[in-house]
């Protein structure tokens, strides 16, 4: 995230800017300068030092309030990675000051400087407060840019905790205020920021639609220093694309302007991002020679945040070189200094890299440990209401792009009516043909709101589909949370008890078979669950081609042998070898499967399955029967209706999740095929389906 003098923050806006020509003046009345100012970092505090001194020696504070409380905000803003005790000490003298002459807008940047502070140490409850107090006194001044820049880098605090819904409600505002005031930098860097959003949730194609934007608006705003901090920031997001050259070519770009601008904190962050994508490349030492050199800028600043991501690319660097001792080291440091200052992102990737580490180690408690943290933390970051924000923002910005492009067309149209209108008074002036020129006009705006009627019916389309998603996703978890967490559990406990002692290794043994059985249940289970999750969710295709019937019949009766071994159940593969079908083959498996599944299920001891084909003109009809105890009418209504889960126990009391059928049906649908059931109680059932017939394959001749 972007805020003020920060990598990945704003740098000083106009205002700062302006009030530093009011300091040089200054330092030529007071100093009479006759060489030209120096603009690096370190100048730049010393000139701002004395003009400060200046003023408190001639005795001019009361006269110049205002201008010295700038001048004590500007230096506090510049100490910020120099010396951040200092920045508290100026921030707070500026607050007391301009509270006793009521100077508002002073006493926003004084708060927002000491919100910085409390950022920059991850005391974040601290540091919303002073933003949020800044805020209340910048809009009581109406002071606009000062808004903007607080509205800022409150989001972005919001943002470090992993509220990422909070944030994006915080940036919106923010950058409606901005177009509306017309300030393109600040526009720029919201919408920079919205792009790093995006970023983290790795959906790099929306990053880059607002990275275009931020692009635009650079070229407006023609500052060198913010187009390179952005073109770092593009290098990092081609870096995770893999595209490499684009990536070398935009950080080699920045480099050059921050080594010509002395800009110390972002030539860090862009060596960096050039050490990240050598370690992407996996060259790993020139990826150490890069990290280095951006490790003795850090050294010299006062930033634990950026410091954050280097020390753990160091690490996966050294780990990648087998250097695990550095490895750790360097990791360690990472994640200690996330966690000091509440770095939801840091944590997480500091607690990834220790795993690698500790695994690599074979110390599987210490990564373990770290393995949950790593978890909780993205189950955290991933949260409902983050998703559902980002989403709602991607179909909210589509809609108001269309919309966009709808009424400009619709204003060209109408602008040349009205043009024709104009001409037609002129030269008829009868009263008829303006009229009819008034109808055509209400037309085409009838046509405008019918087609925006049917862009907000598209909107509200992308709304029900989102509910339909999180429909699929709370059944998902239904599931899980009462076919799986049982058998989890069991096995938690069995091994927890072996661990400590309370079992002995005979008695664990005598639980094995049953553990392993589980272990194959929760397999079946979890396969089915995620191909009915991809097919709810859209993300499987299916891909046909010409598949061998009886090869994959006898590969799927060969992996649910030992289940249907257990009880004694004749599995029969009567398909003959020259039947063909034409289509998805991981499909037609999961059919398969689960049908047998089902069957055996159903079927008792010492019973019969048999797997058949009818070839037809079109199509081949394939069976599986069985010699179970059969589906009553009503059940066999509700099992192949859409959308069911329907469940009941088998023969042995096995438990299903009820998805089996329901993904059969919808599979076979996918494949162009249909699927019915014939059944009698106490005899047993038989289940068709049709599929598309395939070309049997010649066998080439020696």
């Amino acid at each position: 995230m972007k805020q003020e003098n920060t990598p990945m923050y704003t740098q000083p806006l106009n205002h700062i800017k302006q009030r530093r020509n009011v300091v040089f003046i200054v330092l030529f009345l007071f100093f009479n300068f006759n060489g030209a100012l120096l603009y690096g970092k370190e100048n730049i505090v010393a000139h701002l030092k004395a003009s400060i001194k200046k003023i408190k020696e001639d005795g001019k504070i009361v006269k110049d309030e205002e201008l010295y409380i700038g001048l004590l905000n500007d230096l506090a803003l510049e100490l910020r990675f120099v010396n951040p005790d200092s920045l508290l000490l100026l921030a707070k003298e500026a607050e007391l000051l301009s509270k006793e002459i009521n100077y508002k807008s002073g006493q926003g940047e004084a708060l927002k400087n000491i919100g910085d502070y409390y950022s920059d140490r991850g005391k974040h409850t601290e540091s919303i407060s002073y933003f949020r107090r800044a805020l209340v006194l910048a809009k009581s001044d109406d002071n606009t840019d000062l808004i903007l820049r607080i509205t800022n880098n409150l989001a972005s605090e919001y943002v470090y905790t992993g509220n990422y819904s909070l944030a994006l409600k915080r940036y919106l505002e923010s950058l409606e205020l901005a177009q509306a005031h017309g300030d393109k930098l600040i526009e720029a860097v919201i919408n920079e920021n919205l792009a790093s959003i995006y970023v983290y949730h790795k959906d790099y194609e929306q990053a880059l639609y607002f990275f275009q934007k931020v692009e635009n608006l650079n070229k407006i705003v023609g500052d060198p220093i913010n187009s390179a901090q952005t073109m770092s920031n593009l290098a990092n997001i081609y870096t995770e694309t893999q595209q490499y050259e684009n990536a070398l070519t935009h950080i080699d770009k920045s480099i050059a302007i921050f080594k010509q601008n002395k800009v110390q904190d972002w030539l860090a962050y862009s060596y960096m991002v050039k050490g990240r994508i050598y370690l992407m490349q996996k060259r790993h030492s020139l990826a150490l020679f890069w990290y280095n050199k951006s490790n003795e800028l850090h050294n010299e600043l006062q930033d634990p945040r950026g410091s954050i991501d280097l020390y753990n690319g160091m690490a996966e660097a050294y780990l990648a070189l087998n250097n695990d001792d550095a490895a750790l080291k360097y990791a360690q440091k990472s994640y200690d200094i996330a966690s000091k200052i509440k770095s939801m992102e840091g944590i997480k990737s500091g607690s990834k890299t220790l795993y690698k580490i500790y695994k690599d180690e074979n110390d599987y408690a210490k990564a373990l440990e770290y393995h949950e943290i790593f978890q909780k933390i993205s189950d955290t970051l991933a949260r409902d209401e983050n998703r559902n924000s980002l989403t709602l923002l991607k179909t909210e910005i589509a809609h108001k792009d269309q919309q966009e492009a709808l009424i400009e067309a619709n204003e060209k149209a109408l602008a040349r009516q009205q043009y024709y209108i104009y001409i037609s008074l002129l030269i008829i002036a009868i009263m008829g043909i303006v009229g009819f020129f008034v109808a055509r006009a209400q037309k085409i705006q009838k046509n405008l709101n019918h087609k925006l009627q049917q862009q907000k019916e598209v909107l509200e389309q992308g709304k029900l589909e989102l509910q339909a998603s999180n429909e699929t996703k709370n059944k998902l978890f239904s599931i899980i949370a009462h076919d799986l967490r049982g058998p989890i559990g069991a096995l938690e406990s069995v091994l927890t008890m072996l661990n400590s002692g309370q079992m002995e290794r005979e008695d664990f043994m005598a639980f094995v078979p049953k553990l392993k059985n589980d272990v194959n249940n929760l397999s079946f289970t979890l396969n089915n669950l995620l191909s009915w999750g991809q097919s709810q969710m859209k993300v499987s295709t299916t891909t046909p081609s010409n598949v061998m019937l009886s090869n994959l019949v006898q590969r799927n009766i060969n992996l649910l042998n030992e289940i249907s071994s257990k009880k004694s159940i004749e599995v029969k593969n009567s398909v003959s070898d020259d039947i063909w079908i034409y289509a998805d083959e991981n499909q037609m498996s999961v059919v398969l499967r689960n049908l047998l599944s089902n069957a055996i299920k159903f079927t008792p001891n010492q019973g019969c399955i048999t797997f058949g084909a009818v070839e037809n003109k079109d199509y081949i009809e394939v069976f599986v029967k069985d010699t179970g105890q059969g589906i009553p009418k009503d059940i066999q209504e509700k099992i192949l209706q859409k959308n069911s889960n329907y469940t009941t126990y088998g023969t042995n009391n096995e438990k299903g999740t009820g998805l089996g059928l329901s993904l059969c049906k919808e599979m076979i649908l996918n494949n162009g095929g249909k699927l019915w059931v014939q059944s009698e109680v106490e005899k047993g059932s038989i289940f068709y389906f049709t599929v598309p017939r395939g070309r049997q394959q010649q066998k080439k001749s020696a």
